[in-house]
């Protein structure tokens, strides 16, 4: 292995660590892709999961300095090929690999933006936060899985789209107390979380529904190489929703819900006898 080589992998290696560390739900689908994808979803995940930290924990820092930065060196490392801050590095190696360009990566980081000055969204600013941060992530991860096929890239980008915005819809959910009361945010445009009710709390949920729905359509047409790790992931929020459907809006406001480990591996090993028996 050549010094480069070393550096790269060491990088990725940093990416995968991350991923690990932060989301177990997400650590596990990755672990289904197949290995030759694998290091390329560790590396956008790194990226994103590192810009979030900025506007969400680094309260005694220069958020918006720190983010500046962390864009721009982003944008440098692509042209270059190379930056010495690992995730970054790992970052331009996948998205210099899977032409992951600039009308994918502006939004992202214009919505983390948004995370340093709204606290509240109307239906215009929410729908281009849920894009941002959500949506083109998604589209990211299709451009890994599809390496190069535009035509099918174009036929489920939609799907991609629709899952992404899913999964950020039921963190808003299941996050609701922690984004009020430590962040001082609201998402969901027009909803009072001092009035939080059951019918509020459905009509997003049947939102989300129609997102998942349409996410689905798009999972039964990806490769193989990939469909697992993805329904794995669509199976977990999907369960975590129906659990968030099932607690009273008054404890969702004062809980964050989760999903027991146990039933975590539950869900894995549903959902490979499902693909294994052809049934996704």
């Amino acid at each position: 292995m050549t010094g480069v080589e070393l550096y790269n992998q060491t990088t990725l290696d940093c990416s995968k660590k991350i991923t690990h560390n932060y989301s177990t739900s997400f650590g596990l689908g990755i672990r289904l892709i197949k290995p030759s994808y694998r290091w390329a979803i560790y590396a956008i995940y790194g990226l994103v999961r590192f810009a979030d930290e900025i506007v969400d924990t680094f309260h005694e820092s220069d958020k918006q300095k720190l983010l500046s930065q962390f864009k721009l060196e982003t944008y440098n490392a692509i042209r270059d090929g190379i930056s010495l801050n690992p995730v970054i590095h790992s970052f331009q190696l996948a998205a210099n690999k899977y032409q992951i360009g600039e009308e994918l990566i502006e939004p992202f980081f214009q919505s983390m933006e948004m995370d340093l000055y709204r606290s509240e969204y109307n239906e215009n600013s929410y729908q281009e936060y849920i894009y941002g941060s959500a949506e083109v992530v998604g589209l990211m991860c299709l451009k890994v899985f599809l390496d190069g096929n535009e035509e099918k890239y174009s036929l489920l980008k939609p799907a991609a789209q629709s899952l992404g915005s899913a999964f950020q819809k039921v963190n808003f959910l299941r996050d609701m107390k922690s984004d009020l009361e430590d962040r001082g945010r609201v998402y969901f445009p027009n909803v009072d979380f001092s009035g939080f009710e059951e019918t509020i709390k459905r009509e997003l949920i049947e939102d989300i529904q129609k997102d998942f729905d349409l996410a689905y359509k798009g999972i039964i047409q990806l490769p193989t190489s990939c469909r697992l790790g993805v329904y794995t992931a669509y199976i977990y929020y999907l369960k975590l929703l129906e659990k968030i459907e099932r607690t009273p809006a008054n404890v969702l406001i004062n809980r964050r819900i989760r999903i027991a480990n146990s039933q975590k591996v539950a869900l894995l090993f549903s959902s490979y006898l499902k693909f294994k028996t052809n049934v996704l």
